[in-house]
């Protein structure tokens, strides 16, 4: 595609990197000094109720800037992948057509792609097969062999074995079912897919303020979350009738209140659980973001150089 051409497709800021990076204040100053309005990426800010355990913006900070995507469903309705691309693309075209800057704002790597490239058509689901890999992943499991279904998954597509981490069942589980029913791998799928022709011209920021950085930023939050009534928020949840197996609740500081909430466990115990899976979490959101193309990195403090690029960006569109 020529330059002309590119520069005419509407323009979005992505802002993302690993949880506690410092994602929300930064998109805030971006939409503010650039007339933009903020549209989430993030997979569990999308529930209501669910506002501490999300670290979703606060009212202060909503009533800053328009947010969108926020608060869509209750926690016992599942959302997709494919449900979130079409209502953030409406998001998104409602805003450009107010002239507006679209800033996608977010750590869930699936929704940003989603948002930016669509997703795969990899046809209708095939219920007996998907049945059969679970079953012979729980057989595994029971076996001693967790990650047979994994090292399958390495024999035919290792660039997706690369990319799922071995303990996520169910990821891998539907790239064998993809390519079990159509008989190609997921990543040539995708490899396809990503040549395709993509509605909008990009900026993709990632913040990244260091390892050891993000690692006190990590523990902070955790025990700010706390601070904030995480547990409240918990047991409220569970007043409202929403029980631990939903999905949702299973996120990372839901669970570990989980079982403060039965009095199995205490607090502390909790918080020190909390922070090993968070900080497991952003080295698993790291890893994926150094494979996306087109990244740029920032620390996030100052954030100068990083408004610099976004104002090059823009002026490149006219926009800025």
């Amino acid at each position: 595609m020529d330059r002309d051409a590119q520069t005419q497709k509407p323009p979005v800021v992505v802002v993302t990197g690993p949880t506690a990076s410092g994602k929300t204040p930064l998109a805030i100053e971006i939409a503010q000094r650039f007339g933009g309005e903020i549209v989430n990426a993030d997979s569990m800010q999308v529930y209501r109720y669910m506002d501490v355990g999300t670290a979703k913006p606060s009212l202060e900070q909503r009533a800053q800037v328009p947010h969108h995507l926020l608060d869509v469903v209750t926690p016992d309705v599942p959302y997709s992948a494919g449900r979130y691309a079409e209502e953030a693309r409406k998001a998104a075209a409602e805003i450009h057509a107010r002239n507006k800057i679209v800033v996608l704002t977010g750590g869930t790597g699936l929704y940003i792609r989603a948002f930016l490239e669509g997703l795969l058509e990899t046809g209708e689901a095939d219920p007996e097969l998907r049945a059969e890999l679970n079953e012979q992943n729980r057989a595994a499991v029971e076996a001693g062999d967790p990650l047979r279904l994994h090292r399958r998954l390495e024999k035919i597509d290792p660039e997706a074995a690369d990319r799922i981490h071995p303990n996520d069942a169910r990821r891998i589980i539907r790239a064998l079912e993809i390519a079990g029913r159509i008989g190609e791998a997921v990543s040539s799928l995708r490899a396809e897919h990503a040549s395709g022709d993509r509605p909008y011209r990009t900026l993709h920021l990632a913040l990244d303020p260091g390892r050891e950085a993000l690692i006190e930023r990590i523990d902070r939050r955790c025990s700010e979350m706390i601070e904030n009534g995480l547990l409240r928020e918990a047991r409220a949840l569970r007043e409202r009738g929403y029980g631990p197996e939903l999905r949702p609740l299973r996120a990372i500081g839901y669970r570990h209140m989980t079982p403060v909430v039965d009095g199995s466990d205490t607090l502390a115990n909790a918080l020190e659980e909390m922070r090993r899976d968070t900080r497991r979490f952003a080295r698993r959101q790291r890893t994926w973001l150094r494979k996306v193309a087109d990244v740029r990195w920032y620390e996030p403090d100052p954030p100068e150089p990083i408004l610099d690029a976004v104002e090059s960006f823009l002026g490149d569109t006219g926009q800025a």
